[in-house]
């Protein structure tokens, strides 16, 4: 093994631990956008389809992008393309911040989904060329950090817009001006990656742990991958979007109190995230997906009938549990196709991205039709589509490769 192969199976901590942190700024600007329905539903007296209608371009136009900018990607690497993202995102917020229009604000979240859609391929390629050997580490990292920015959402909502109002996410721009800076600098850093590639005339290349596979049996793992990332982000997107009105509306909750719940449950997502990828590494990728189906399957069945006190319980479960698998489905999928590095995190997260989106107006629309307490039931059952991750191909644990 020569030099440079050696250097390429390094993992560089400080790129990891940098983009993590930068997809935690990326993710905490597009979740002043749930964060901000509450206010929005009482300020401007907008129904919880027009809230879902929301949440649905900012989804929707990321997801449809995430899978051409990977696809993009893959040919010709943009190194430059991640503060031109963040920029985006900034544009985007800053005017939320001031709207006082239904239209404006679904400007502000085009902005913020195009900035989303750039980030997301390009952010899991930096993973992967600061990962070497550690894979499953690096991209938990990396995932860590856009779901912590994502669990900021409910304390934006309880102690920014409740205390500022909608002005108050102009706070945020702050640290989108220091992740602009960062990106710079990690931009910098992918180039020279590039660079060292192209003179050594090697490049990396991702070792699946997974068998050999024909394209039909590939092409049926998709599909199976994409129904788990389906009833995943549909119901995750209930619990971080519409649940705060079911605890205000069946316990009697005050919004912060509400707010805080959801705040649990997505904070520890983000624990279960951590520990996922590094334990993918171990035990391999399906083992990790199974584990996140079977154990917190009952909890998501009982949550709609339990009382309060045993609802908080229930969400932490479910919240570290049903996301331990979500950096390892963007893992899995690569493995897949592992070409295609770019184009299967691409299409993977603007898949969630888009099951999200769809997932925010479905439920809106129920919940306006149907009323809060009949959706929670509905989509307590949508878990139960998480069990075709049975029939996905068995991997090799990282370790033994």
């Amino acid at each position: 093994m020569n030099k440079q192969s050696a250097n390429f199976n390094n993992p560089v901590y400080p790129i990891m631990i940098a983009i993590g942190v930068a997809h935690l700024i990326n993710d905490t600007m597009q979740s002043v956008i749930p964060a901000m329905f509450p206010l929005l539903e009482r300020n401007l007296g907008l129904t919880f389809t027009q809230l879902g209608l929301i949440s649905f371009v900012l989804n929707i136009f990321a997801s449809v992008l995430q899978p051409v900018v990977g696809f993009a990607s893959d040919k010709k690497p943009m190194p430059y393309a991640l503060p031109i993202g963040m920029f985006s995102s900034f544009i985007g917020i800053a005017i939320l911040a001031f709207s006082t229009q239904y239209w404006i604000i679904i400007v502000a979240v085009l902005f913020l989904g195009f900035g989303s859609a750039v980030f997301h391929p390009e952010g899991s390629r930096v993973s992967f060329m600061a990962a070497g050997s550690k894979r499953g580490l690096a991209q938990s990292i990396y995932q860590v950090g856009g779901n912590s920015g994502q669990a900021l959402a409910p304390l934006i909502s309880a102690f920014i817009l409740d205390v500022y109002g909608q002005r108050g996410a102009a706070l945020v721009l702050l640290a989108t001006t220091v992740g602009i800076i960062l990106l710079g600098k990690i931009s910098k850093w992918y180039k020279e990656q590039l660079e060292q590639e192209l003179a050594s005339k090697k490049k990396r290349i991702l070792v699946s742990s997974l068998p050999p596979l024909t394209k039909k049996q590939v092409g049926i793992a998709v599909t199976l991958l994409f129904i788990i990332i389906f009833a995943r982000s549909f119901y995750t997107t209930n619990i971080t979007n519409f649940y705060v009105f079911y605890l205000m509306d069946h316990y009697n909750v005050s919004l912060r109190i509400g707010q805080i719940l959801i705040f649990a449950f997505m904070a520890f997502g983000v624990v279960g995230t951590f520990f996922g990828g590094s334990l993918s590494d171990r035990i391999g990728r399906k083992n990790v997906i199974l584990l996140s189906v079977v154990v917190p399957l009952p909890f998501c069945l009982a949550l709609p009938y339990v009382p309060l006190w045993v609802a908080t319980i229930f969400l932490i479960i479910i919240g570290t549990l049903i996301m331990i698998s979500f950096s390892v489905t963007v893992i899995y999928a690569q493995e897949l196709v592992p070409t295609k590095i770019g184009t299967m995190a691409g299409l993977t997260t603007g898949f969630a991205f888009g099951m999200g989106a769809i997932g925010a107006i479905a439920i809106g629309v129920l919940m306006d039709h149907k009323g809060i307490d009949f959706t929670m039931i509905v989509v307590s059952l949508l878990p139960l589509l998480l069990l075709v991750a049975f029939f996905l191909p068995k991997d090799k644990p990282a370790s033994t490769l």
